[in-house]
């Protein structure tokens, strides 16, 4: 079994490599490739030449252009990372049998309401990103290859850059923050996604969609707040504490492209075929949190 990995240096693909280590031979790469084999999703032709070299069994896309607000103004870079290039993928699976995992979000929603949401609820993106995401799905699915699709929302990690070390960086200097409370989703270590996606494939799981986040919910504020009891908890030396971090409307905090303010995803359909419960986002973030302190010492 050969499984080709793309975006091994991404928060997801970083997790991956572990996780998929005992699936098969592991091929990962990354946006500058190694041996000839390109890794680069912009490149639509040397992405063609590496799966015809490799004729991998699995395709593993953890790729992607996540630069939000940049996306509005760069839609065409984004259409290619993020639709032309699965769509490539998913034409080669479909005329090889090869089977492509992709990553997907919550922001193919508008955030309206505070349901969770289902796979197939109505999709409505409210920024090029999201557009952009949508179409490499319909693109996967309309291919005709086995394919899984894992939507997630609030990915963050031990490694890479993301909201957790983000706010460890500020809490360390400031006092006080000011931070988004209206924006309600579940913070999802890309540790889970890429365990979740080992068993998955373990499993067989039938060709489809499927929400993978933490249980629960809360907001970015509640986040941050959270972040900053448990990195106190465990020894950090910070100047703010959680009480100091004060919730603002996503009015006050103006960005280019806007976000949903309901990133909730219905976990059931994945946790019914799989027959497992999705952790609280509450303990996989003293998990995380502990391995960044640890490797940072």
């Amino acid at each position: 079994m050969r499984v080709l990995l793309f975006g091994k240096n991404g928060q997801v693909g970083w997790e991956l490599q572990r996780s998929l280590a005992s699936t098969g031979e592991l091929i990962a790469l990354d946006r500058q490739g190694e041996d000839g084999l390109c890794g680069d999703l912009g490149n639509l032709p040397g992405l063609t030449d590496t799966l015809e070299r490799l004729q991998p069994d699995i395709i593993v896309n953890a790729a992607a252009y996540t630069a939000v607000d940049k996306a509005e103004q760069e839609a065409e870079s984004a259409q290619l990372i993020n639709a032309q290039a699965p769509k490539r993928m998913a034409q080669w699976a479909a005329k090889t049998g090869a089977l492509l995992v992709h990553y997907s979000t919550d922001y193919v929603f508008d955030g309206s309401g505070d349901a969770p949401y289902s796979e197939d609820a109505p999709v409505a993106p409210i920024n090029i990103y999201g557009q952009t995401k949508l179409a490499g799905e319909k693109a996967i699915q309309k291919s005709g290859c086995r394919y899984l699709i894992f939507r997630t929302s609030w990915v963050y990690a031990a490694q890479g850059n993301n909201f957790m070390k983000t706010m460890l960086q500020l809490g360390k200097t400031r006092a006080e923050l000011n931070v988004v409370c209206d924006q309600i989703g579940a913070p999802t270590p890309a540790r889970l996604v890429a365990e979740i996606t080992a068993l998955s494939l373990s499993r067989q799981l039938a060709s489809g969609i499927y929400h993978l986040s933490a249980s629960g919910h809360t907001s970015w504020h509640g986040f941050a707040q959270e972040i900053f009891r448990k990195a106190i908890a465990a020894g950090e030396q910070l100047s703010i504490a959680a009480d100091k971090v004060q919730p603002i409307p996503s009015s006050a905090y103006p960005v280019a492209a806007r976000r949903p303010l309901n990133s909730r995803l219905a976990t059931d359909k994945l946790r019914s075929v799989l027959g497992i419960d999705l952790p609280d986002w509450q303990s996989q973030l003293e998990h995380t949190l502990k391995e960044h302190l640890k490797d940072r010492t």
